[in-house]
């Protein structure tokens, strides 16, 4: 997880009808991540086929997407390409996190505590090569578009809103937003609970809109990349210790510029371990000039045949594929109907 800005960014309830016709540039890693650690048995075992391939992330790519082309949405999928050096710390930190929650889990499943095993299964989730693969050739199959960045996927997704090309980002993460996204849509899902560690929690599609943002914060984007350094990002994931959301803001509203505001916190950046300091002005220019390119968004006809070899192969039923693609070809059909009126 990257950004966290919650607390202070407005948002508004948004209806997936009201959205019809609209391009959406997913995320993809994020909502993969999110299939993969979500959608588990109690035990938190993912989904398997008969030869133990996970198959979570097909379940959820095949069904949830159905769902939403079916609300008249236009998906795009943004995958990640080379990450910055900067963000190997982050890939090492998050690599020990997943060591760490594998010997609690084993730990659980010798008690037989199912509830602890999926609080921890769920935290050694990872996206494998093989997993993004099969991921890219079942959207495709959807006629679904499929976009490689060359950096980030945040980024491309991002500049892909900025060019028009798409409405907004849809993800979990607030990264976008420093990319400068115009907009972004959280919880892309019609389920109106979310299971927690907690319990249920309601939700609903959010819309964030960096204007509204930029004018309720009383910053420029500049200040709101400085806002998200002193916080924590993918880049410097520890942030500044002691500086949470409200804190950096009351810093970067008193502090116009870039310069000023790293002026005001340098005392407590000295005080950062080795290991944990960071150069602003690298993070700065990561987010400030990104590494993305101009694509083309065409979308395909689905191939159902495609469709069938690759689910069949990871032992999806034959039922629930059929009523699956009868969903599909409404919804494909639908948009036909409406760019011909």
């Amino acid at each position: 997880m990257g950004l966290n800005i919650r607390e202070i960014v407005p948002r508004k309830e948004v209806e997936f009808p009201k959205m019809r016709g609209k391009v959406i540039a997913v995320d993809a890693s994020n909502i993969i991540y999110q299939f993969l650690s979500t959608i588990r048995q109690y035990d938190g075992t993912p989904l398997m086929d008969s030869k133990g391939n996970v198959t979570s992330h097909l379940s959820g790519l095949f069904y949830r997407n159905i769902n939403l082309m079916n609300q008249g949405l236009k998906l795009v999928y943004v995958f990640d390409g080379k990450a910055p050096e900067l963000k190997s710390k982050t890939h090492d930190s998050r690599r020990e996190s997943k060591e760490k929650a594998e010997k609690k889990y084993d730990s659980a499943k010798k008690e037989g505590d199912e509830k602890e095993m999926l609080r921890y299964a769920k935290q050694m989730t990872k996206i494998t090569p093989q997993i993004i693969e099969e991921s890219k050739k079942l959207l495709e199959s959807m006629g679904i578009p499929v976009i490689q960045a060359p950096g980030e996927g945040e980024a491309q997704a991002a500049y892909l809103c900025k060019t028009g090309k798409a409405y907004t980002v849809g993800s979990q993460d607030y990264d976008s937003l420093l990319f400068q996204a115009p907009r972004l849509l959280q919880n892309m899902t019609l389920a109106k609970v979310r299971k927690t560690s907690s319990g249920e929690k309601k939700i609903s599609p959010e819309i964030i809109e960096l204007e509204r943002v930029l004018n309720s914060l009383q910053l420029n984007e500049d200040q709101l990349i400085c806002l998200g350094i002193l916080i924590g990002t993918d880049y410097n994931q520890k942030g500044i210790p002691g500086i949470g959301q409200k804190t950096a803001l009351k810093i970067v509203q008193k502090n116009k510029y870039p310069v000023q505001i790293f002026k005001a916190v340098e005392n407590k950046m000295s005080e950062l371990e080795d290991n944990h300091k960071f150069d602003w002005k690298e993070i700065f220019e990561l987010f400030h000039k990104p590494n993305v390119k101009d694509f083309e968004i065409k979308f395909d006809e689905p191939n159902y045949d495609k469709i069938r070899e690759i689910l069949k192969e990871r032992d999806f039923s034959e039922k629930r594929i059929n009523s699956g693609l009868e969903k599909l070809d409404r919804a494909k059909e639908e948009q036909k109907q409406k760019t011909l009126f």
